[in-house]
């Protein structure tokens, strides 16, 4: 099966999907952190139309999620600029969305209503595949079935104490904060590789 991870930069999908003997690429704007030969450092778009059968798509979320809605009024004044940018980050999550392939899944935090996203397919968390944590992620599915939780453990509330996953990294730290955990990575390889 012929498998795009559009948006990581981390390898994480990818390799869950080779190691269960797929053709799969990920996809970025920047290198790859493993330093893959199955990795394209470039637009989406170049690689978009080339015949895949599944799309995992991690579209940029800093216009288009929830959290970040408080920007768009600051002071009770519109953002225009703001505004602007999240249309943008919409038109590139549409296009992945509509693409022309027949197995997607789109990932993202719950997202603004200002932006008016196609209703979400599921909420999954971290804690539902082994990660001891919360964070809420929507997925967006055009011909797959929802994800099945794989490893239920404890989660805990710790997403605000410095030098967790979700503080980490300085500068960096939004890159930390949108790697896909490994247990999710795992169950999408183990749970649509065998029925696609």
């Amino acid at each position: 099966m012929k498998v795009l991870v559009a948006c990581e930069y981390s390898g994480k999908v990818r390799e869950a999907f080779r190691q269960l003997g797929h053709d799969a690429m990920s996809c970025d704007l920047l290198p790859a952190d493993d330093g893959s030969e199955h990795h394209y450092q470039g637009d989406v778009r170049d690689i978009l139309y080339d015949g895949w059968d599944i799309l995992i798509g991690h579209p940029p979320c800093t216009y288009l999620s929830n959290a970040g809605a408080r920007h768009l009024y600051p002071k009770g004044i519109l953002n225009r600029e703001r505004l602007q940018q999240g249309m943008e980050a919409k038109e590139f999550f549409m296009l992945l969305y509509n693409a022309p392939i027949k197995h997607i899944c789109i990932e993202n935090p719950i997202p603004s209503k200002v932006y008016e996203l196609p209703p979400y397919t599921q909420i999954i968390q971290p804690y539902e595949y082994g990660h001891s944590t919360s964070k809420r992620t929507c997925l967006w599915l055009k011909n797959l079935p929802p994800l099945t939780p794989t490893n239920i453990v404890d989660k805990t509330t710790t997403t605000k104490i410095p030098g967790n996953w979700f503080n980490k990294g300085g500068k960096d730290r939004w890159k930390q904060r949108s790697e896909t955990f490994q247990g999710i990575a795992d169950a999408m390889a183990t749970q649509w590789g065998q029925i696609i």
